[in-house]
């Protein structure tokens, strides 16, 4: 390739559930790096539900995509050149730098190395990276599960479900998950070790979900939004505490899907809304305690890994349509070189 930076970019801006015909592969030129600016090698890309949004031309903490732009997106990633005297060549980072294999970067703003004991470097943007965080700030600060109370999560075999149903139950609750198919229900209760889940897919899963939570619901982390939640909220006990993490469900369009509070007023429930970045000073204390978990087998993760960044629409398209199983990652380069 005669730039030597593959890149994938919006080709167009629709509603709807994302398509590979939305993105198109470019030949974009090798960055150079200025004065105090990182040259870095992508490694792994986080594939994530709200660069829909953005796709769409939406406002979500970024500038607006438009066809042409490089997609957002969060990678571990290389220093292959520094001109920052903090980086090092061969430091290994976290940072937002896209769909594309190589970038350039602000050290003043490029984040902490990646400590890289700590685990393998996928889980730097899963289990020990933003979900894991944002796990950790719905049940440990937002929620806080009591001894023997009980705790939903949707979406519960995604990276950020999974882990709060687990550290629910490290908090002494019962853990009911809800998830998109029986596979993913296995993989929830055999897995990660929730006490029950829901395939929210049948008829009667509002029942099942009852039948699971025999004595109400104490604490609700919610991941999708829309007619879930609503449905969720029939069944929370009075002063239940609901976290408001994710609404990918409204995502592919500009209207979203109004919810009738209620329920959540008659159960005098509190609703708190996550941005995880609220939290990022508590990533080293999460760090601390989630690492030898991870390192141990005591908490769980599956990633859900293809290679090559060409790949990168089909794989974000399985995303957004529910049927990756686990954190969705793209193999970008390698580790090594």
């Amino acid at each position: 390739m005669a730039g030597g930076n593959k890149q994938i970019v919006l080709k167009r801006q629709r509603d709807g559930v994302p398509a590979v015909d939305d993105f198109a592969v470019a030949d974009g030129a090798m960055p150079q790096p200025g004065p105090g600016q990182l040259l870095v090698r992508n490694i792994y890309l986080s594939l994530d539900p709200f660069i829909r949004k953005a796709m769409r031309g939406d406002h979500h903490g970024y500038a607006l995509l438009n066809p042409g732009d490089v997609i957002y997106g969060r990678n571990v990633a290389r220093v292959v050149r520094s001109n920052h005297p903090d980086y090092a060549v061969g430091d290994v980072i976290v940072a937002d730098t896209g769909w594309q294999q190589f970038a350039a970067i602000d050290g003043a703003r490029a984040g902490d190395r990646i400590d890289q004991t700590l685990g393998p470097l996928s889980t730097s943007i899963g289990v020990l990276g933003m979900p894991g965080l944002t796990a950790w700030a719905s049940v440990t600060h937002l929620i806080q599960p009591a001894l023997g109370s009980t705790f939903v999560v949707s979406a519960a075999a995604g990276p950020v479900g999974a882990i709060c149903g687990q550290l629910a139950k490290r908090a002494g609750a019962r853990a009911v998950g809800i998830a998109g198919s029986a596979e993913k229900c296995q993989l929830v209760t055999r897995t990660y070790g929730f006490d029950a889940c829901v395939n929210y897919k049948t008829n009667d899963w509002e029942e099942a979900l009852k039948a699971a939570c025999p004595d109400g619901i104490d604490g609700y982390h919610d991941n999708v939004g829309g007619a879930m939640l609503q449905a969720v909220g029939k069944q929370l006990n009075h002063y239940a505490t609901v976290t408001l993490c994710g609404r990918p469900g409204d995502y592919f369009s500009s209207t979203f899907t109004p919810i009738q509070l209620g329920a959540f007023v008659g159960k005098r429930a509190k609703l708190k809304g996550l941005v995880v970045y609220d939290y990022q000073q508590d990533m080293p204390e999460y760090l601390r305690i989630a690492a030898p978990l991870v390192r141990d087998g005591k908490l769980k993760v599956k990633e859900d890994h293809v290679s090559g960044l060409e790949n990168a629409p089909a794989h974000f398209v399985r995303l957004m349509k529910g049927d990756n199983v686990g954190k969705a990652i793209v193999a970008v380069g390698p580790e090594k070189v």
